[in-house]
């Protein structure tokens, strides 16, 4: 960690401050120290290296705090390249398309006591900056102020060392679109409201607020619009409230504040006051670094580099972040939630920010693996989502959100339950699937957005304006896959699980044996023309056809059988690598940074930093040649992830990239969720170690692992030789030994018979 800064009498504060603050031990017990929050905030609109944002928190934690350089209402709301600060932000932002909602900050001032956010921003450096998942410190230049911190679930810390002055402040901007700011002196408090949101939520909408501070004011102004109020007002509600309070210090002295809010009351908001109680700012990060360090130690890593151990586990953290929850404990300790659906309070669990287009991928199945308590709080949560608005959201942020294709809550509720998640009420959420599947919802990326035309023609129609309308069908095909695993795990009826069965092989109506790709396809059953492999978009999302075909999980080999065989099928594979990064980008009127992410990463047409092509390079082992999956696995980990701010080629997305490495470092991965098994790569690290939360360990050797010897020359498990090309889920719940013996030379003979290959549709007894 880099060091602050500071005058000597600050020095001598940092010296008393908790160990937590010196540099990483080798502490196995401590992963917590590889993680940097702020790798891929080097990010723009025009170009994402992550589009992330230094996100304070405790795992999957309600509220998010994080230092805010961009403007009021800007998405890119930190970047690692700007110089200064306007404030400290509690934020729900999932992405910077998605933009946040109930957001409200915090900015500390000396001198005059301004509110307007460029007056009152103050230049900073990176190298005054402590950065842990659950703890901010930073110097102030302009107000000599260091900010620091500590949060909890719904509540966080605030310590402010300031200078000698008798003009010391803090600034409170509920910002605008409506807000509410309340002082009250005697207990040395301000609540208040903020509405401020960017779609997803009901009429009445608020995020309650309340500060706690632990010095007198000396001085108080309220803001209305910008403007002053008059003196002695305490109590403005307005399209843009704020409040100034002030105190007088001397040199070093700290002015503390506690922080909680609440979607429910302003009552609530007190109450969620009580997870801090009397803990000082050392002792909630002190929790809060427990906390991290409970959840990240479930995976032990062992050798490789510090850039990997720190990519990996700054991935880790990354994983276990979103979905957010939106639950509060009421005064008697139960679960409640704010219905962004409805606006009622009512029973159970909810989370939300998440989209099922990037996470069902690897995202959701690595919780079903390594945090089953999670994900059972998370089903629980969506069938109160299907309670409370009729349809089961694809994009929540908070309520639901027309953004992407694709029905994959199918996906993310049959992985769970046939991953052993149980406590959620499965005929209600059975129920939500197909009623899902079966209805386009009330915007299009909610239900099934053309679904006349597919349960009629079985694919949506390139010609009949509905956008992007051969990644839907795609989409939809896999899904219905996975209702049909639910549906037979569920014992339904045969007729209907067969109708998810047949739907689930709609895929082949788009494969076009001319180009030997998937193409849009009109209403009379012609191929779109023209037609270009180079085209993104206009029949696919955020990629091209060289990108989606390979969108069929869960019938590999029948999409095999389309192209002609292995041969063709791997040569396929190998052309995405081969081909120079040409586009037509003439369907967006312009380069979409997803393109120019894929142009500059310097491998061809693939496109890493966007979802629908990051489970290809694993198909390799459905053909038999898995030395191929393992040498690209680890190019893209060495050459796409790094431990820098501009460390992700693309868009992070809410965990999906994240988890897609760190499941990859360990050496397989879940290319069809709703089957249980994940396909084998190679593991990068020479040793790791998973801590089931059942009790037992996965033990994953491979003491020859380098960067030459990147290659699986022979692999036991539990001293049995072993050749499939993939682990299955119920193998490694019992708790397994994988030793593996690496080399520099691909072994061109294991996993290279057809019963090697991983589950298809086509040869469903493997």
């Amino acid at each position: 960690m880099l060091k602050h800064f500071l005058a000597l009498g600050a020095l001598a504060l940092l010296a008393a401050a908790p160990a937590l603050a010196q540099g990483p031990t080798m502490a196995a017990a401590d992963p917590a120290q590889w993680v940097d929050p702020r790798i891929g905030t080097d990010s723009k609109p025009s170009l994402s290296n992550g589009n992330t944002y230094p996100a304070i928190a405790l795992p999957w934690g309600m509220n998010f705090w994080m230092p805010q350089t961009g403007k009021m209402g800007n998405g890119w709301a930190y970047q690692y390249a700007a110089d200064k600060l306007r404030g400290f932000k509690q934020t729900h932002q999932p992405s910077p398309w998605m933009n946040d909602y109930g957001q409200f900050a915090l900015m500390p001032l000396t001198g005059k006591p301004v509110f307007d956010e460029d007056a009152r921003a103050s230049w900073f450096s990176h190298k005054t900056e402590v950065v842990e998942p659950n703890y901010y410190r930073v110097y102030l230049a302009d107000h000599d102020v260091t900010t620091e911190i500590a949060p909890t679930e719904r509540a966080a810390r605030f310590r402010f060392t300031f200078p000698k002055t008798d003009s010391a402040y803090v600034v409170i901007d509920a910002l605008d679109k409506g807000s509410h700011v309340q002082v009250l002196p005697q207990q040395r408090r301000i609540v208040g409201y903020t509405t401020r949101n960017s779609g997803g939520v009901p009429q009445n909408f608020k995020n309650y607020f309340v500060l706690e501070f632990d010095h007198d004011f000396t001085s108080t102004a309220l803001y209305q619009d910008k403007t002053l109020a008059p003196a002695g007002t305490l109590d403005v509600t307005a399209n843009h409230a704020g409040a100034i309070v002030g105190f007088k210090t001397s040199k070093g002295e700290r002015v503390n504040a506690r922080v909680a809010s609440s979607f429910i009351s302003p009552e609530q908001a007190v109450l969620n006051l009580n997870e801090i109680g009397n803990q000082d700012l050392d002792a909630v990060r002190q929790a809060g670094r427990a906390a991290w360090n409970k959840v990240l130690s479930r995976i032990d890593i062992e050798g490789g580099s510090l850039d990997q151990r720190r990519t990996f586990y700054s991935c880790l953290y990354r994983s276990l972040l979103f979905p957010r929850k939106l639950y509060e404990l009421d005064a008697s300790g139960k679960v409640v939630h704010y219905s962004p659906f409805n606006g009622q309070v009512l029973p159970g669990y909810m989370y939300t920010d998440t989209g099922f287009w990037d996470t069902f991928r690897s995202l959701f199945p690595f919780l079903n693996l390594l945090y089953p308590e999670v994900s059972t709080e998370v089903q629980q949560g969506l069938a109160n989502d299907y309670k409370e608005s009729g349809w089961l959201p694809e994009w929540a942020s908070p309520g639901l959100r027309s953004v992407m294709v694709g029905n994959n809550s199918a996906s993310v509720v049959a992985d769970a339950y046939l991953k052993g998640i149980r406590g959620q009420d499965m005929n209600v959420l059975y129920e939500a699937l197909t009623h899902g599947a079966n209805n386009a919802g009330p915007m299009p990326a909610v239900g099934r957005y053309g679904v006349e035309y597919y349960n009629k023609l079985g694919y949506v129609p390139y010609d009949v304006k509905i956008n992007e309308n051969a990644a839907r069908t795609l989409e939809y095909a896999y899904d219905d896959f996975t209702i049909y695993q639910l549906a037979k795990a569920l014992g339904r009826p045969k007729k209907e699980i067969n109708l998810y069965a047949q739907r689930s092989q709609n895929y082949r109506k788009l494969f076009d044996k001319e180009s030997g790709l998937m193409r849009g396809r009109n209403q009379d059953g012609s191929f779109q023309k023209p037609f270009s492999p180079f085209k993104w978009g206009d029949a696919f999302t955020e990629g091209n056809s060289l990108h989606y075909t390979w969108s069929v999980f869960h019938d590999v080999q029948g999409l095999m059988d389309l192209m002609g065989g292995p041969r063709k099928f791997v040569a396929t594979l190998d052309t995405v690598f081969a081909l120079p990064p040409v586009f037509d980008d003439s369907y967006y009127h312009g380069t979409i940074h997803e393109i120019r992410e894929m142009q500059i990463a310097d491998m061809g047409q693939y496109a890493h930093g966007n979802q629908p092509i990051q489970h290809m390079i694993y198909l390799y082992n459905y053909a038999g040649q898995p030395w191929k999956a393992q040498y690209w696995l680890r190019e893209v980990m060495n050459r796409l992830y790094l431990p820098t701010p501009d460390g992700y080629c693309g868009d992070e997305d809410n965990g999906q990239t994240s988890a897609w490495y760190v499941f990859s470092a360990l050496g397989f991965y879940p290319v069809c969720p709703a089957v249980n098994q994940y396909v084998l790569g190679a593991p990068l690290f020479p040793k790791a170690t998973l801590h089931l939360p059942g009790g037992k360990d996965v033990v994953l050797n491979a003491p020859q692992n380098s960067d030459a010897n990147r290659y699986v020359n022979q692999l036991t498990i539990n001293g049995q030789p072993y050749d499939k090309n993939y682990l299955t889920y119920e193998d490694l719940l019992k708790g397994a030994t994988l030793d593996y013996e690496m080399s520099a030379t691909p072994n061109k003979t294991r996993g290279t018979t057809p019963d090697a290959a991983p589950y298809s549709f086509s040869t469903p007894k493997k």
